[in-house]
């Protein structure tokens, strides 16, 4: 039983690498959820149109995904939220180009590789695999390690903002 609540402690508490991975990976899935709701809901049910639904549940996401990080993900109390905004909004905007210019580059490259059909894929399965593996790579590779050593931790870049937002 000790070893279990150990785990568990380490779940919430630990800031290793592990510990901090399967939180963001929660956090992330958690804001994705608001994200898709909210856009399902501002489309189906207001009459929004599709792309400021998207954009409207997007937004709601990131911020949710900003807020579960700082308190519970990376634990960052030494930070501004200042600081952890605009460095949020700087990986964000990245994420978004990644994921964008990946799943558009990795879905042309699929859909000349037409050996892929012989293996059993359809020419209707490459955006889904392009979107899904840029998705994932980009969490993993930009998001994730940006926002544990960058965005919720205290960097020189920190006093640059805090200069210009709180004169």
């Amino acid at each position: 039983m000790g070893r279990i609540k150990n785990v568990g402690n380490n779940l919430i508490n630990s800031d290793k690498f592990v510990y901090s991975f399967i939180r963001a990976a929660a956090s992330s899935q958690t804001a994705s959820w608001v994200d898709l709701f909210t856009g399902f809901a501002l489309f189906a049910w207001v009459g929004l149109a599709p792309w400021i639904s998207t954009a409207i549940g997007a937004m709601l996401g990131g911020v949710i995904n900003c807020i579960i990080n700082f308190r519970f993900t990376f634990h960052a109390k030494d930070c501004t939220w200042t600081a952890v905004a605009v460095k949020y909004a700087m990986v964000w905007t990245g994420s978004v180009l990644l994921n964008s210019f990946g799943t558009e580059a990795l879905y042309y490259l699929l859909n000349h590789w037409h050996w892929l059909e012989t293996i059993g894929f359809r020419p209707d399965g490459y955006y889904a695999a392009a979107r899904l593996t840029t998705s994932l790579l980009v969490s993993w590779f930009w998001n994730f390690l940006l926002q544990r050593y960058f965005v919720y931790r205290v960097t020189p870049f920190d006093d640059i903002v805090n200069r210009l937002f709180h004169k």
